[in-house]
């Protein structure tokens, strides 16, 4: 079937997320195509670095040569564009052949420049709101995350029942710098987290003794600890569940390199816009942290543009202001039947 599809198909080979940024025109026809070459060629004349935007994010309607600029700051030099030749094909089969290294390994906002805003920000929704986990991971994580609130205010931990949460991670990760020994990471974590603290642990570590030195500070708790909620639920849903509980830690501490951590961080990220917590204009989150050392501790309360190595981190490019300019894009019924 692989071979068939390459057969039979428009196969780009030259779409590496290591080498270029897929572009899509505004429109089609060849003087849109050529509008992001001369962008590009412009750029060019002084490539900026990525440290330039830091904490200065572009406008995400900004004029399109901003926009690139940003985007490609300090990365690639090159646009692999969505072309006439693409757009007339019926289809286009992006392959995956790891012996000829082809294949789309990043996140996906971080490999996809829209000429046109609108069209950059409706990617980034609907990957908010339709690439998401089923509605029983997500009620059975609500009701998780309900038991957690509610033993939170019983111990009189919080009277609103608030929680603040880890990510912990150990098995077979190939990043040893992250390994730290629990005692390690209160010390790293004890100034944003109070000692009796209720905090939620969602870890690849089965073994509980390793948390003591966390759980003689703070009142721990496993996603194992809430059977009754989970009563029904399909196990090989756990991994899921323990990240949506985690994305909802008034506090959270996390795995740097991890991407299963990168995703508990994007829907903060998500969080922060909607609830416009502090710093969200700049798509900051100052409640969001590395547990694993100084130097990537404090990383998601600055905004960043992307760069490499872009595997190990989430960008508040995924969610800063994505929801500018939605409203234009709803009618009131009511309104409209009056025109």
């Amino acid at each position: 079937l692989k071979e068939y599809l390459r057969d039979v198909t428009l196969t780009p080979l030259t779409w590496q997320p290591d080498s270029c940024i897929a572009a899509f025109p505004s429109d089609d026809g060849p003087e849109h195509t050529r509008e992001l070459t001369d962008m590009l060629e412009e750029i060019k004349k002084d490539f900026p670095g990525y440290r330039k935007y830091k904490d200065r994010p572009t406008d995400v309607n900004a004029e399109p040569l901003e926009r690139l600029k940003e985007a490609v700051a300090g990365r690639v030099k090159d646009l692999c564009i969505y072309d006439e030749e693409m757009q007339a094909a019926d289809v286009v089969h992006f392959m995956c052949y790891h012996k000829m290294r082809v294949r789309l390994l990043t996140h996906f906002y971080a490999f996809l420049f829209f000429e046109d805003w609108k069209h950059d920000l409706w990617s980034k929704r609907f990957v908010r709101d339709h690439l998401r986990y089923s509605d029983e991971i997500q009620c059975a994580a609500a009701r998780v995350v309900a038991a957690v609130r509610s033993r939170a205010r019983s111990r009189g931990n919080s009277t609103s029942g608030e929680f603040d949460s880890f990510h912990i991670r150990r098995g077979d990760f190939q990043y040893k710098n992250t390994r730290l020994e629990a005692d390690e990471i209160y010390k790293n974590s004890r100034d944003e987290i109070p000692d009796g603290t209720t905090v939620f642990v969602a870890t690849d570590h089965q073994g509980k003794p390793w948390f003591k030195p966390l759980a003689d500070h703070y009142d721990l708790v496993f996603l194992r600890d809430f059977k009754q909620e989970l009563e029904g639920v399909n196990t090989n849903f756990y991994g899921m569940i323990d990240q949506l509980v985690a994305s909802r830690g008034r506090t959270f501490f996390g795995c740097h390199h991890s991407t299963f951590s990168g995703f508990i961080f994007r829907m903060r990220g998500y969080h922060s816009q909607k609830k416009e917590l502090k710093g969200w204009e700049k798509g900051e989150m100052h409640h969001s942290f590395y547990y694993t050392g100084k130097n990537e501790k404090h990383v998601y309360e600055h905004y960043i543009p992307v760069h490499s190595p872009i595997y190990s981190r989430e960008f508040p490019t995924s969610w800063r202001d994505i929801d500018q300019g939605i409203d234009e894009l709803w009618i009131d019924p009511v309104l409209l039947e009056h025109r």
